[in-house]
C-alpha cells in the first residue's frame, strides 16, 4: 500500500478504495516533540483497543470512522479532517494551571477565584487549538468559528462535551479521573464523524481516583514517567536523543496495560 503520512505513532496508507485508508498504530512514543528510540511493549495495540471501546460505547452521541478493526491496525473512512484539536478540560493542570495563575482562566475562558492545582472546575470547559505537526495553538471558540463555520464549530462542541461527559461518569465509577482530553473531526458524506484515536493515554490525562489530591500535581496512566525520567537526566531537548533504560520502558508498558484494565475488564 502507498504510504501517505508518518506521524510520531501512526502511519497512514492509502488502500485499493479510495473512501478509505488504513492507519496502523505503533508502538513508537514521543516527548517534549522528539519520538524516542525505543517503542514501548504492546502499546500500538492497546491504544487500539481502547479507542475501539470507547468509540463503540460513543455511537450514541455521534459516528466514527471505524470500517474494520485490526489488532495494531483501522481502516477507516476517509474523512475531511477539521484543521482544529477539541479540548474538553475537567481540572485545572498542567498549561491550564500555569494560565490560571497568572490570568484566572484557561485559554481565556474566565475561573472562579480561590482554584488549586488540579482543582475539579465547576463544569468542564470547551478549549479549541490549532492543529500542526509542529506545536498546537490554543484558540478562542470565536477564532474556531472563522476557522471551520459557527454551524460546525457549535456541533463539534456539543459532541466534545456530551462524549466527555458520558466517559467521565464511566471511568469515575471504575476508579479513573478523567482530567482532560483532546478529540478529531472530520467530514465524510457531508456528516460530522469523529476520526484519528479515541480517550486513550495518548490524547487524555487519566488520574486514579484514590489517589486524588487537590493542591498538587497528580501522577497519570501515559508517558509521565518517561518525561520525568527525561528531566532527571537533564536532556536538553535536541539530538541525540538518549536511551532509555529498559526498566522505564517496561514501567511505562504496564501504566498503559494498567488504566486498560481498570477500565474494561
Amino acid at each position: 500500500m502507498k504510504g501517505l503520512k508518518s506521524g510520531k505513532v501512526r502511519d497512514i496508507y492509502e488502500t485499493d478504495d479510495p473512501n478509505e485508508l488504513l492507519i496502523q498504530v505503533s508502538d513508537r512514543v514521543s516527548a517534549f516533540d522528539f519520538v524516542l528510540n525505543q517503542t514501548i511493549p504492546n502499546k500500538g495495540e492497546l491504544l487500539n483497543l481502547m479507542s475501539y471501546r470507547w468509540f463503540d460505547m460513543m455511537e450514541g452521541i455521534v459516528g466514527n470512522h471505524i470500517i474494520k478493526k485490526g489488532q495494531d491496525f483501522t481502516i477507516v473512512k476517509k474523512a475531511k479532517t477539521l484543521p482544529v484539536e477539541c479540548i474538553v478540560r475537567g481540572y485545572l493542570t498542567g498549561s491550564g494551571w500555569l494560565e490560571y495563575k497568572e490570568k484566572q482562566s484557561v485559554c481565556r475562558v474566565p475561573l472562579p477565584a480561590g482554584l488549586k492545582e488540579s482543582s475539579k472546575l465547576p463544569e468542564p470547559i470547551f478549549t479549541p487549538s490549532t492543529k500542526s505537526d509542529e506545536h498546537d495553538e490554543n484558540i478562542s471558540f470565536e477564532r474556531m468559528e472563522q476557522i471551520i463555520g459557527s454551524v460546525i464549530a457549535e456541533k463539534i462542541k456539543k459532541y466534545s462535551l456530551k462524549i466527555y461527559n458520558k466517559a467521565f461518569d464511566y471511568a469515575y465509577n471504575r476508579g479513573i479521573i478523567i482530567a482532560d482530553t483532546k478529540f478529531e473531526f472530520g467530514i465524510y458524506n457531508d456528516d460530522i464523524i469523529i476520526i484519528d484515536e479515541l480517550l486513550t493515554p495518548d490524547s487524555s490525562r487519566f488520574w486514579d481516583k484514590e489517589l486524588y489530591k487537590e493542591g498538587q500535581g497528580q501522577p497519570s496512566y501515559d508517558k509521565q514517567i518517561i518525561r520525568n525520567y527525561l528531566l532527571k537526566i537533564e536532556w536538553d531537548k535536541t539530538y541525540p536523543i538518549p536511551d532509555l533504560p529498559q526498566d522505564i520502558l517496561n514501567k511505562t508498558s504496564m501504566k498503559y496495560a494498567e488504566v486498560f484494565r481498570k477500565l474494561f475488564k
